[in-house]
């Protein structure tokens, strides 16, 4: 189990880093994606950084476990909102984009080690 704990902490810390830095570069297609869903240009560098925070939070959590936890359970919320901002603007056919690291929040947290 701690095997499949560290692995997927890992693998989620990389995944949500990796897209807490497409925000920072903010390319034209993530403007215009949250634009769409209604999320103004000014969010996206504070949402950036809450990713980011909750990668470099998971990536703690293997030496200090709480940490681990809540950045856990903080990106399955963020994730979750994300989900619902999208279904809020009705692009059902981007519902595919956040749902990698919503799963891979989740199995972090799932996988937590209790003992």
């Amino acid at each position: 189990m701690h095997t499949a704990y560290v692995t997927v902490t890992i693998l989620a810390a990389v995944v949500v880093f990796g897209a807490a830095v497409v925000d920072i570069v903010n390319p034209d297609w993530v403007r215009g994606n949250m634009r769409s869903y209604g999320v103004p240009d000014r969010a996206l560098m504070p949402l950036a950084a809450i990713k980011a925070a909750g990668a470099l939070g998971l990536l703690a959590g293997l030496a200090i476990p709480a940490i681990g936890l809540a950045a856990a359970i903080g990106l399955v919320l963020y994730f979750v909102g994300a989900v619902i901002t999208i279904v809020r603007a009705r692009w059902y056919a981007h519902l595919p984009y956040p749902m990698p690291c919503l799963a891979l929040a989740v199995a972090t947290a799932c996988l937590f080690p209790l003992a």
